[in-house]
């Protein structure tokens, strides 16, 4: 999920609680649709034979697709050109059909081959508050349209929606935390702060925060497939994406030949406790890879124990330094204490390999490494402005804390790791001071049944990395439990959502569409640990 709590990856997507990069009322945000679409359009209300998906213009019940200019990206997207675009315009509160409206950005990159197979796929972003549209690179690059199209929407409040719920002040916020105690009560302050001043924006601009969630953003992608004409199509979902699936499944099965889940976020358990344990089970993965070999064993003995004294030594004593970052002609000042190292670990496992040196040199009076790394991902100004936090305080405070205890974190983190200091123990890995920004949100809990554990014979393939910190690869088999036709899958050293950096995955992720009863995952066989670092 994204907030401004959590760490920045280093890749073209932002896992669920990855690092932070990061409303105009009125139907059209100035510059939304910038790019041409390539593509013949159709003003018929019911699809030609033979015509491309996303060609035709059609209405069904509240919601209405029309081909038009492609979505805006924070990025330049060699993907998206000669993609076939337009909008999904639908209401903005279902229980209010004839009020405002919505609308969100699709795009529909052409599968490879001249005969696509009917049912294409369709990536369900991270965050929560990504843009899918802007991820087309991850999903183009691995494959997926090999012979399908694929699809892109924007969810509602995203970057390429209208209206986009966006909060630059948190975004530069979460850049300032580098220079501030990770844990403190008066960076508490400051954190809810931003927060309510970025709801006060939001909800002036007129948006209803209440209803920018997943029961909604659910409806949204049924009826875009209704709307194209599909009978069915298949999702791949990254990250918080996965906690949009499996709802999904539930509240609309009718449409999914398969679904594919990577970085797999359960709706029945997440929240704080639930990310403590992802926490343990992905570091200890990548502590227990430096163990089991040689040199790396060698060099960092025990670095579990290494780590969890420099948790609780630095949250009594931070480590002050300076570091100059790219973009930046000044020094950024980096403080590091408990807090700060334990959530650069939870994303430091997507460069696994520098992990022990970075820790045996912070143990052994150089934080530079760990510093540069940690002000790098926060202060990145491709982050700024990008996220939906209308979006992801939406799910948060209606589907995650109205369902769990303010002791939850506290509670969590002494079960995983029982000598942190309690004031580390309470912020959970990349959610801190969750409950007291919600109280800050104000929007009514969701119903209790955004909490049911998703039951479906819809065909499945549930995928994580052995070295995922931030989603632990324990939740594949725990929603497998309730999925009967589930495939569950956990590729070794790799971290928070394989298909960004496992060909293996990617391979994997492909042949399941193919033949979701049979995924082809004989290359995990030849899978091996990544070299780790050791010093000279």
């Amino acid at each position: 999920m994204t907030r401004h709590h959590a760490s920045r990856r280093r890749r073209t997507v932002r896992r669920l609680l990855a690092p932070a990069a990061g409303v105009a009322a009125g139907l059209l945000v100035t510059g939304l649709l910038t790019a041409p679409a390539q593509a013949q359009t159709r003003t018929d209300t019911s699809p030609g034979p033979g015509a491309p998906i996303g060609t035709t213009a059609r209405t069904v019940g509240d919601a209405r697709y029309e081909p038009g200019p492609c979505p805006k990206t924070a990025e330049p997207s060699e993907e998206l050109e000669g993609a076939r675009c337009g909008t999904l315009t639908v209401p903005e509160n279902r229980a209010e059909p004839s009020g405002k409206t919505i609308r969100l950005g699709v795009a529909i990159v052409a599968a490879a081959t001249a005969t696509p197979k009917p049912d294409p796929i369709v990536w369900l972003a991270g965050g929560p508050g990504d843009d899918a549209v802007g991820e087309a690179k991850m999903a183009i690059d691995g494959g997926l349209n090999r012979d399908r199209d694929v699809i892109f929407m924007s969810q509602r409040g995203v970057y390429s929606a209208d209206p986009a719920l966006l909060c630059r002040n948190v975004d530069e916020f979460n850049a300032q935390v580098v220079g501030l105690p990770f844990d403190a009560a008066s960076t508490g302050r400051l954190h809810v702060d931003a927060t309510k001043a970025c709801r006060d924006k939001l909800a002036g601009s007129g948006a209803d925060l209440s209803v920018y969630n997943d029961t909604e953003s659910a409806a949204d992608y049924d009826d875009l497939r209704t709307a194209l004409g599909l009978e069915q199509w298949n999702l791949y979902a990254i990250s918080y994406g996965t906690h949009l699936a499996l709802v999904s499944m539930r509240l609309h099965p009718e449409g999914l030949r398969s679904v594919a889940i990577d970085g797999i976020l359960p709706p029945s358990k997440a929240g704080s406790a639930d990310s403590w344990t992802s926490f343990r089970e992905g570091v200890d993965g990548l502590f227990k890879a430096c163990a089991d070999q040689p040199a790396c064993n060698k060099s960092y003995p025990n670095l579990s124990a290494t780590f969890e004294k420099l948790v609780s030594d630095l949250e009594a004593k931070p480590v002050i330094t300076t570091v100059t970052v790219p973009g930046s002609k000044n020094p950024v000042k980096v403080v590091i204490d408990g807090g700060t190292l334990v959530t650069w670990l939870a994303s430091a496992t997507h460069t696994a390999e520098s992990v022990p040196i970075s820790l045996h040199e912070l143990a052994n009076g150089n934080p530079q490494r760990i510093a540069q790394q940690w002000a790098g991902w926060r202060t990145n100004p491709k982050g700024i402005g990008v996220t939906s936090h209308g979006l992801s305080y939406g799910i948060f405070c209606s589907e995650w804390t109205p369902y769990e205890s303010k002791d939850a974190a506290v509670q969590g983190g002494q079960k995983e790791f029982p000598s942190f200091p309690r004031s580390v123990q309470a912020q959970a890995p990349q959610l801190p001071f969750l409950h007291e920004d919600c109280d800050a949100w104000k929007v009514p809990a969701a119903a209790p049944s955004i909490r049911s554990v998703t039951t479906s014979d819809v065909p499945t393939l549930a995928l994580s990395g052995s070295f995922d910190a931030q989603t632990g690869a324990a939740n594949g088999p725990y929603v497998a439990r309730t999925l009967s036709k589930a495939e569950v899958v956990t590729v070794p050293y790799e971290p928070h959502v394989v298909f960004a950096s496992s060909k293996c995955a990617q391979d994997i992720a492909v042949s399941f569409f193919d033949n979701p009863a049979a995924p082809k995952t004989e290359c995990l066989k030849t899978l091996e640990a990544p070299e780790f670092k050791t010093a000279p």
